[in-house]
């Protein structure tokens, strides 16, 4: 049987070939340690867990919810909004929840990418920016981040031509990967970058409210002049530990919007109105929970830092987000450094290269594992290396 054409030059997604790799060492017996995918291994909120306990036994969530979400729901994501970022948006135009950001960020391509068309693309960055351009028949055109330039992609070192023909964008600060984040003055430079090649902007923002030190994100969509160009992707997912939940939403420009809802509207059926129910107690509720994350987060922050310092591994703690991203060590490259740890110390993380070319030279490290089976982790690679 013969495969369609845009998938010949699809890649496996990296954690599924991570996952598939970490299987294979269990059954030769080998105790693996995952520090890979960012998904929180404490428990969703009880207040949460509770809310869709009782929700899930109303019959009238039973038959198929809105194509666009809840108003309350939505409504509920402009307040967030507005209490977190002084932001307005119209609940009824601007906000459009999604079945986690992850299907959103793929479908915004089918929305905007012709055949051929251009899309920014961060290097290093999150895989699905460049396999939804694959599967929409767009042509990845990658932004270098580099530690030389705080891994903010240079824009004035793209091409005039390659920008004119771009139809997206892609940004994510606080960063995966990288843990950089981005300076209001730099989106500023963004906004007015798209606005003079008529580009939209898709900003990823998850990790919004995964900070250290004092520090607080800003949105992207607070810039003057962003709601003209940019929609901001965010998720329950990383917030409040509801990865598996699968619920998020995008808010910005109406127009952008209302054709990634009509997308949308063609391929699924939205969410569970339980799940949605639970969202507006996430969103609404005690953010304590938030505060003891970043708590939990911090402490295994400098505990990864620590020890890698001690191995010479030098890393500026970074200010947000739930990763380390950090150089390997000489005459290794991203992949046989990943190999390495896996074989010799049962530790799996993800090559750098596994982002983008711009991450050759670098691994990630997830602090989404317990204290006790990190700090095992960090003892063994201390030991291989």
């Amino acid at each position: 049987m013969k495969q369609a054409k845009r998938i010949e030059n699809l890649p496996p997604y990296l954690f599924a070939e991570l996952d598939r790799k970490i299987a294979l060492k269990r059954d030769e017996g080998v105790d693996v340690i995952s520090l890979g995918i960012g998904d929180p291994c404490e428990p969703t909120p009880q207040h949460i867990i509770d809310t869709l306990c009782r929700e899930a036994h109303n019959p009238k969530h039973h038959r198929y919810p809105s194509y666009y979400g809840m108003p309350e729901f939505r409504r509920a994501i402009a307040g967030w909004y507005e209490r977190r970022f002084g932001l307005s948006f119209d609940s009824n135009t601007e906000v459009l929840p999604l079945i986690g950001s992850k299907e959103g960020i793929a479908h915004i391509h089918t929305a905007y990418v012709d055949p051929g068309d251009i899309v920014l693309v961060p290097d290093p960055g999150y895989p699905v920016y460049n396999s939804g351009t694959i599967l929409a028949g767009g042509v990845s055109y990658f932004m270098p981040l580099t530690a030389e330039n705080d891994f903010l992609p240079d824009l004035e070192a793209i091409p005039g031509d390659v920008a004119d023909k771009a139809k997206l964008m892609f940004l994510n600060y606080p960063n995966n990967p990288t843990a950089a984040v981005a300076t209001e003055d730099f989106f500023k430079r963004v906004v007015e970058f798209a606005k003079s090649h008529n580009i939209v902007i898709a900003h990823d923002f998850p990790y919004s409210e995964i900070t250290f030190d004092g520090y607080r994100a800003p949105s992207f969509m607070a810039t003057p002049g962003a709601k003209d160009v940019a929609v901001e992707f965010h998720s329950l997912s990383k917030t409040y530990n509801m990865t598996g939940w699968r619920i998020g939403w995008v808010l910005g420009n109406p127009a952008v919007i209302e054709a990634l809802g009509r997308v949308k509207s063609n391929i699924d059926s939205g969410i569970f109105n339980a799940i949605q129910e639970a969202g507006i107690v996430a969103l609404e509720g005690p953010q304590d929970c938030v505060d003891e994350m970043c708590h939990i987060y911090r402490r295994r922050r400098d505990l990864v830092i620590n020890t890698l310092s001690d191995l010479g591994i030098k890393i500026e703690p970074p200010k947000a987000t739930i990763y380390i991203w950090f150089r390997v060590p000489q005459g290794h490259t991203s992949a046989s450094f990943a190999e390495m740890v896996l074989d010799k110390a049962g530790v799996a993380m993800p090559p750098g290269s596994g982002y983008g070319p711009s991450g050759e030279g670098y691994a990630r490290i997830s602090l989404t594992v317990p204290d006790d089976r990190l700090k095992e982790a960090l003892d063994r690679m201390a030991q291989t290396l």
